[in-house]
């Protein structure tokens, strides 16, 4: 083997430290953007962020006068010995002669309301009742075992172990049936909200009705309905009238007294802050026309700081002024990344927006199909780059929020040659089945035929797809006889 020492050319691909910080703010949300600045603010003293009323003012042409003057002074060869400063001692610190007088920020008491959760709620009504320990050691475990619909996720004799074996860690000899877990789960299904503890919806249902006033109408007919609960599940009326012995005007009536109960009356303890997303851009109609914009909120107006950068120096290689000169090329990178990516989600959005005008003007069902590649030929970008700038970025629009990525989707051919969305053909099935009749619902093969006349040449099996992903049931479920 012969050693030899030559030259090559080869093509290569870097990314840049600016070209990898472009790429990672464009995959930002609006909220992770603006940790991104925060944390640029904290870190890099050139750079600072622009205030609104600040921008033109007389008093920011005259503080940045006195920010040259006072970096003259100090690139100057003597300083003086009197230095400006930029504030007094007493426009920081203001004294208080006696404590008679009104404070600057009153102390106010926290008046916001806590979400009480199922468990405290319950446990909150078992320590006012006349239990013994053991029974209100019971009772801990059935709240314990409780699920978030407040139905009891566990079956007596599990909870007949966990409580024995709690008595026995605490050297007590004393032995625990059945029967006491049920008259504990009984007191316990009788507290506020009615129905707490029930092992199935039956008996939630039973136990808030039995509550109800004897005289109440129809109580006696609804109580008979939950005897033969299976039936009422399938809805097989016909066998139900038949058993319960029960007319069809009766039947309708106490079905529509079980509708007004609680069939889950955990779910009123959920968590029910909402979250809210910040939309990046805007779509409005102004004079009959389509325009997008970025939502100001969102868009941070950054800037260099004159004060530090008029005291660089070029001919200086210190290390003071060194580092000021690499936060400053780091600020400028930065502000123009985050201009980029601002440009970038602006020309994809318009792109997407003249591709879907149509859904803007009578909903989902005018969505077309569209892919990342046809954005991306058209914008002349990479997919991967159309992809992240699509990402948890929203769009507001007369119609609601929504994703960027939810204006994509697949298509389906039509029969005269064409392609539809599928977006659009789950609106027209959703659309199709609202007006139905509900003691005629409409099959998956009806559908896939009015779809058809309709030019959308669609399976009976994608119809139950795009159904069962709208979370509608088939139409055996859908069908109503009363």
């Amino acid at each position: 083997m012969k050693l030899s020492v030559g030259l090559k050319v080869a093509n290569t691909l870097s990314l840049t430290p600016q070209l990898q910080q472009a790429i990672r703010l464009l995959q930002l949300s609006s909220l992770e953007l603006e940790q991104e600045i925060q944390e640029q603010l904290e870190s890099n003293p050139l750079l600072e962020k622009v205030e609104e009323d600040s921008s033109t003012s007389l008093e920011t042409l005259t503080r940045e006068q006195e920010a040259k003057d006072l970096t003259n002074e100090l690139n100057a060869d003597h300083l003086p010995d009197d230095l400006p400063v930029d504030t007094e001692w007493d426009d920081v610190y203001t004294h208080q002669s006696t404590a008679l007088e009104r404070p600057e920020f009153e102390e106010r008491e926290d008046n916001r309301q806590s979400q009480t959760s199922l468990k405290e709620h319950m446990l909150g009504q078992i320590n006012l009742l006349h239990f013994s320990p053991v029974d209100k050691l019971i009772a801990y475990c059935i709240v314990d075992a409780l699920d978030e619909k407040g139905f009891l996720d566990a079956s007596v004799e599990e909870i007949v172990e966990s409580v024995q074996h709690l008595l026995n860690e605490m050297d007590y000899e004393i032995e625990v049936e059945a029967e006491e877990v049920l008259v504990v789960l009984k007191h316990i299904q009788r507290l506020e909200p009615l129905g707490m503890g029930a092992r199935n919806l039956a008996e939630c249902l039973f136990v808030q009705l039995d509550a109800l006033p004897n005289q109440t109408l129809y109580k006696k007919e609804a109580l008979m309905l939950l005897k033969h609960y299976e039936l009422l599940v399938s809805n097989d009326l016909n066998k139900l009238i038949k058993q319960t012995g029960l007319s069809m005007e009766q039947l309708k009536t106490a079905i529509n007294l079980l509708k007004t109960l609680k069939p889950y009356p955990g779910l009123e303890f959920e968590d029910k802050d909402s979250d809210y997303q910040i939309p990046d851009v805007v779509v409005s109609k102004k004079h009959g026309a389509w325009h997008v914009q970025l939502n100001p909120d969102v868009m941070p107006k950054l800037r260099i700081n004159s004060f530090y950068s008029n005291m660089i120096r070029r001919a200086d290689g210190s290390d003071e002024n060194q580092y000021l000169r690499n936060q400053m090329l780091e600020a400028k990178n930065f502000i123009k990344s985050v201009d980029e990516r601002h440009k970038t989600l602006l020309k994809v959005a318009s792109c997407i927006i003249r591709h879907q005008r149509e859904f803007l003007e009578i909903g989902a069902e005018g969505m077309k199909p569209l892919v990342l590649r046809d954005v991306a030929e058209e914008v002349e970008l990479h997919e991967s780059t159309v992809s992240r700038v699509t990402t948890n970025k929203y769009l507001l629009t007369p119609r609601g929020l929504f994703e960027l990525k939810y204006f994509f989707s697949s298509h389906v051919g039509t029969t005269t040659g064409g392609e539809a969305s599928s977006t659009a053909i789950r609106a027209m099935i959703k659309k199709l089945i609202a007006a139905e009749n509900p003691r005629k619902p409409l099959s998956d093969n009806v559908i896939a035929n009015m779809l058809k006349e309709d030019g959308i040449d669609v399976a009976r099996r994608t119809v139950a797809k795009y159904r069962e992903s709208l979370h509608i049931p088939s139409s055996s479920e859908r069908k109503v006889l009363i």
